[in-house]
């Protein structure tokens, strides 16, 4: 259920709204726009009067929210969630650029690849040091040693790090040197693990499942949110379908539905969309015209000698190409990129 408070509203008048809710055994969490409050009731009562809440001075209007999800909901919050992560916004009129290799491999290789993707535009390292492979046998990432590697390289060149935490005991090691946490696809209905980014304070960009519907995806987001974390960023990184031509089938009309549905920012990983090093600009291109908030790609300096997918990695050059191009995009639908 959604309140929405008058223009005018007091403090001591929510405060009291806010008490009537939680008498009611409503759990309520308040989201303050530019020129309004509303608060979330979130709790199953099928049978309670909204014209409780209606009488009560300052309340203006009172919705059910038919959505699964209450907090991820545009009606919970009708204004696009804009997150401010160390002077680099997500969401705003700027779209943002994230890029770097799969994992983590030497210091040479990452210091190499952070100056390069820096000079031409990238606001975000991104890199594993832990993996999760489809193999065990497989390059597993270097681990701690990976991290503090990727965090000095963004530090030499002015980037923020992005990369993943594959389990809940991760979480503090990997606060200690990312900006945001990544969760993968294959974690994005670890409903424990969620519940538990929930109590973290750092960003979190979620990643949608490899099978995953559209509610499902924001089912998910709802656990971190409603644990407390407001900060969460959803990525469309390619689902898995009857197609065998790409790697997996990039969703872009994913990007557009999710901005209808909810407030929180969309970020496109066309890397994992369709795994095709050659098909990664071009579904790059769509992501920006469809309205996607951010841009992850990956991108290493020798991709053909990579340890992780160096078959859908680009080439530096290549990087410099989608940069060009979805800088004239952006602009053409009244956005930009630095």
């Amino acid at each position: 259920m959604v309140v929405v408070l008058e223009q005018h509203a007091t403090e001591q008048d929510v405060e009291r709204i806010i008490k009537v809710l939680h008498d009611f055994g409503f759990d309520v969490h308040r989201s303050t726009g530019i020129n309004q409050t509303v608060l979330g009731a979130i709790g199953v009562k099928p049978d309670f009067d909204t014209r409780q809440l209606e009488l009560l001075p300052g309340v203006a209007h009172v919705y059910r929210i038919t959505d699964p999800f209450k907090l991820a909901s545009r009606s919970f919050h009708p204004e696009n969630s804009v997150f401010d992560i160390k002077g680099v916004k997500i969401g705003g009129k700027e779209v943002v650029m994230m890029a770097g290799p799969c994992s983590i491999e030497s210091e040479a290789q990452i210091f190499t690849i952070a100056k390069h993707v820096a000079a031409h535009g990238a606001k975000f390292l991104r890199g594993g040091g832990f993996k999760p492979r489809s193999s065990p046998y497989s390059f597993q990432g270097m681990g701690e040693e990976g991290l503090k590697l990727m965090r000095r390289a963004a530090d030499e060149f002015g980037l923020l790090v992005i990369t993943e935490v594959m389990d809940s005991n991760q979480i503090e090691l990997v606060e200690n040197y990312a900006d945001v946490l990544q969760i993968g696809a294959r974690n994005m209905q670890n409903f424990t693990f969620l519940k538990e980014l929930g109590k973290s304070r750092t960003p979190v960009m979620l990643k949608r499942g490899l099978a995953a519907t559209i509610e499902e995806w924001l089912m998910s987001a709802e656990y971190i949110l409603s644990g407390g974390n407001k900060q969460v960023i959803m990525c469309e990184r390619g689902i898995r379908t009857f197609e065998t031509a790409t790697r997996n089938t990039m969703d872009i009309s994913a990007i557009p539905v999710i901005h209808a549905k909810s407030h929180l920012p969309v970020v496109a990983d066309p890397s994992h969309g369709v795994g095709i090093r050659d098909k990664v600009i071009p579904m790059a291109r769509a992501a920006v015209a469809a309205g996607a908030d951010a841009i992850m790609v990956e991108v290493h300096n020798d991709p053909d000698h990579a340890k992780s997918d160096g078959a859908q990695s680009l080439f530096p050059e290549q990087f410099d190409e989608l940069m060009t191009q979805v800088r004239i995009i952006a602009e053409a639908i009244g956005r930009s990129i630095a």
